[in-house]
């Protein structure tokens, strides 16, 4: 979700396999760069080959280029990638969330294939993605400061989990400032 040069990503920590809970502190936000933030979405397995993927593509970027990526290179660097894999693809759905060099938010978020789909306002993946729209629809408004972006992003992520039954266990909030990055948990329904 954007604010006014800030930017937000969230992900439940539910990790599970159908309705088995698995796992209770499940990360799927990656941090890539210090205004970079990727959340994987779908098959964990596929979701730690991405990023270590991603990791290694990053490194040879830094490497060649000798500076750090834009969220913009780095959006068609993971649509890219997963297009390469199109007849045989990562079960993962990607959401990209960075500041420009400038300071403007950058949200993109993708389908199996790197189909991009770049918004001013707001993006979602994952199981509760029906009821994210409807809830981020709701609660978002323009030009938010950081706290501002955290409570709405906290309320949208923690009324959607609530009509999803295999989302859950707690929040974890990235907000993304020209200062620096604020990381937030709130707890969530737990069964």
């Amino acid at each position: 979700m954007a604010g006014k040069d800030c930017v937000a990503i969230a992900s439940d920590k539910r990790l599970g396999v159908q309705l088995s809970t698995i796992a209770m502190d499940c990360n799927r936000v990656f941090r890539m760069t210090d205004s970079l933030y990727l959340g994987l979405t779908g098959l964990y397995s596929d979701v730690t080959t991405l990023h270590n993927l991603f990791n290694y593509k990053l490194n040879l970027y830094a490497m060649r280029e000798g500076r750090v990526i834009k969220p913009t290179t780095f959006a068609s660097l993971v649509s890219s990638t997963l297009y390469e894999k199109r007849f045989g693809p990562y079960f993962a759905e990607p959401v990209i969330a960075g500041l420009q060099p400038d300071g403007t938010p950058f949200l993109c978020a993708m389908d199996l294939l790197g189909a991009m789909a770049v918004a001013d306002d707001f993006v979602v993946s994952g199981t509760c993605a029906e009821s994210l729209f409807g809830t981020c629809e709701t609660f978002y408004r323009k030009d938010m400061n950081p706290d501002e972006l955290f409570e709405t992003l906290g309320q949208s992520l923690m009324a959607a989990l609530d009509r999803d039954c295999i989302s859950g266990w707690g929040v974890d909030v990235q907000i993304i400032t020209k200062e620096g990055v604020t990381t937030k948990s709130l707890k969530a329904r737990m069964d």
